[in-house]
């Protein structure tokens, strides 16, 4: 789970904090439309747990569907959320638990740095330290697995493509 107050702090120091899209490199985006028939409304996004998939609802019985990485056991939420802020390269200063299990991590990583694990953009939750967001090259292989500490790991071209899809206020829900 990644600190926000950086996050929130590199929004006012010049970092994007939207609540538009803005076009980042979504090239390359591991997206499948899939057939998704479910009672949630277009334009939710649906993360299954035990699938580590996150969907994008679309009003014609299909979704869009993306790989993702979710919480390891014991970190993990289930329920509804909503969209909070649209981060663009976002700043990351380590909460105290990732830090206690990783002492070697620099207390801060500015945005757009090769070592930043939220890749090129995040889309933070109302729920605490919480985000969907992209990742660092060396973290790639994570997705498809129980690797977070509460956070939805998305590859960069995925987090891009969906992050263009979105608006702040988009509902999340987390299933099992």
């Amino acid at each position: 789970m990644p600190h926000f107050k950086s996050l929130r702090a590199a929004a006012l120091m010049g970092a994007t904090l939207l609540g538009v899209a803005t076009p980042l490199a979504a090239a390359n985006a591991n997206t499948h439309l899939v057939s998704y028939h479910s009672s949630y409304d277009a334009g939710t996004i649906v993360i299954s747990m035990s699938q580590r998939k996150l969907y994008l609802v679309l009003d014609d019985g299909r979704a869009i569907q993306y790989p993702v990485a979710v919480a390891k056991p014991g970190k993990e939420w289930l329920g509804s959320a909503r969209i909070q802020g649209k981060y663009s390269h976002p700043d990351w200063t380590p909460p105290a638990v990732v830090k206690h299990d990783h002492p070697g991590l620099p207390n801060f990583i500015p945005g757009g740095s090769p070592r930043n694990p939220m890749g090129v953009a995040a889309m933070t939750l109302d729920r605490d330290q919480i985000a969907i967001h992209g990742t660092t090259s060396s973290m790639r292989a994570s997705i498809g697995s129980r690797a977070s500490y509460g956070c939805i790991r998305m590859l960069n071209e995925d987090v891009a493509d969906l992050y263009g899809r979105v608006d702040v206020g988009t509902a999340v829900v987390m299933q099992p």
